[in-house]
């Protein structure tokens, strides 16, 4: 017999999550207001807001250079503005809305197998790539080390045998969410069918985690803190907050997850009133890159539909 929590283990790591960021606001509500933004700080926030748009490209250009390496050529489709239009996606409920739209794309292009493994493969070399920047902040009592280990897990031999368990979990999930159901799997062909070590996607999603971790110095930068601890702290501190609002089911985008995680890594380290400002602020800026983005790529599709016309 099984136990199973009602509403499921996504609403209940919402729920804490969203309810410990509420615990620390309420506490914290004397020193909030204590806080200011210069001017300074508020080209800070633009920067800021610049480089999380960068850094979107970076990713879509990263999941590009990932379709090219899995040997999955789609001339068809544009792979670039696909991620930026559906990266917002991310924000409804369910959180896998984005993965539905990319692989209703792709599927008519490369097919069901090779479509699903595209858009799964993708978050597992962004969290390996995430966590390889954690070192950087020290020993850390161990963790640099145990950040390190999940580098193995993309080797062909034990990455093949978790993308088949993915697969066949994720495909009933995004089929129960959908109305129309997907096109049917190839249970002889799940995996991704590739040997060696995929080095250049790899590479490119550090690139873009190190540019997701420039819009939050930013913001650290707009409160007036990028001077009292060593960058290397604010990186680690960040990259496995980023890493587990990416990879624990919760609310969509890591809602709530990245800010509490960040909170418990630096607590003693950085004054809670400024690190909640930068966690909430950072939180306001990746959103709103994500509106622009994606909202730039539909104008522009619209435009060339209207120039055609």
């Amino acid at each position: 017999m099984t136990f199973k929590l009602p509403g499921g283990l996504r609403l209940w790591v919402t729920l804490a999550s969203l309810g410990f960021i509420a615990w620390a606001l309420a506490g914290h509500v004397a020193g909030l207001r204590e806080l200011t933004i210069t001017a300074r700080g508020w080209w800070w926030l633009l920067l800021g807001l610049s480089l999380s748009w960068l850094s979107l490209v970076v990713n879509g250009l990263a999941w590009r250079v990932l379709v090219n390496w899995l040997g999955h050529g789609v001339d068809e489709v544009a792979l670039v503005p696909l991620h930026l239009r559906t990266n917002l996606l991310k924000y409804l409920p369910g959180g896998i809305w984005h993965f539905v739209d990319r692989l209703r794309t792709l599927q008519p292009c490369i097919g069901a197998n090779r479509a699903l493994v595209s858009v799964l493969l993708e978050p597992l070399v962004m969290a390996v790539a995430a966590l390889l920047w954690v070192p950087l902040g020290g020993w850390q009592s161990g963790l640099a080390l145990l950040c390190l280990l999940p580098v193995l897990v993309l080797m062909p031999r034990w990455r093949e045998p978790l993308l088949i368990r993915l697969e066949q979990a994720k495909w009933k999930q995004l089929n129960r969410a959908q109305s129309e159901p997907l096109a049917p799997l190839d249970s002889t062909q799940l995996g991704s069918g590739r040997g060696g070590y995929p080095w250049s996607p790899l590479l490119m999603e550090m690139v873009f985690v190190l540019c997701r971790f420039a819009g939050f110095w930013c913001c650290v930068q707009s409160f007036g803190l990028g001077d009292g601890h060593p960058l290397g702290v604010w990186l680690a501190a960040f990259a496995l907050a980023w890493t587990v609002g990416l990879v624990v089911p919760a609310a969509p985008g890591g809602l709530g997850v990245f800010e509490t995680v960040l909170l418990l890594r630096l607590h003693g380290v950085v004054a809670e009133a400024p690190l909640l400002a930068i966690a909430l602020s950072y939180r306001l800026v990746v959103t709103l890159a994500d509106v622009m983005a994606a909202g730039a790529v539909v104008l522009d599709q619209r435009l060339s539909a209207q120039q055609h016309t």
